[in-house]
């Protein structure tokens, strides 16, 4: 899946004495953007890294009107993204059982809906 994006996207990369946090941003639309792939290394996480990372890039990009998130339908990624000023948008029904040729996981959880959700300025 990251080779449907990963040319035409801007990656980011958050850097403090070392690697802490990357990801990579899609334009999708005049003044929409698409935050794709964010992660944060596991000693760094749950320290403001991700969110700090996903500030700079909402302000980045000053035509942002409306940034989209997509992810799995799971407690902790959905509460992470809301803490960083998205609310929910819609759904993919069954997207990760329909474009991956194995089960995903996160957390012990099965994703099968992409759950997108939105900031907006």
């Amino acid at each position: 899946m990251i080779d449907k994006y990963l040319e035409r996207g801007e990656m980011f990369i958050l850097d403090e004495d070392g690697v802490k946090a990357e990801c990579v941003v899609t334009k999708e639309a005049d003044g929409v953007y698409e935050l794709k792939n964010i992660a944060v290394k596991p000693d760094y996480q749950r320290k403001g890294y991700g969110r700090s990372l996903i500030d700079f890039v909402f302000s980045y990009y000053p035509d942002c009107n409306v940034m989209f998130v997509g992810t799995g339908d799971t407690p902790s990624s959905l509460t992470f993204y809301k803490r960083c000023g998205f609310q929910e948008s819609h759904r993919v029904k069954n997207f990760f059982t329909d474009n991956y040729d194995h089960l995903m996981f996160e957390n012990g959880i099965q994703l099968v809906d992409m759950v997108y959700l939105k900031r907006e300025r």
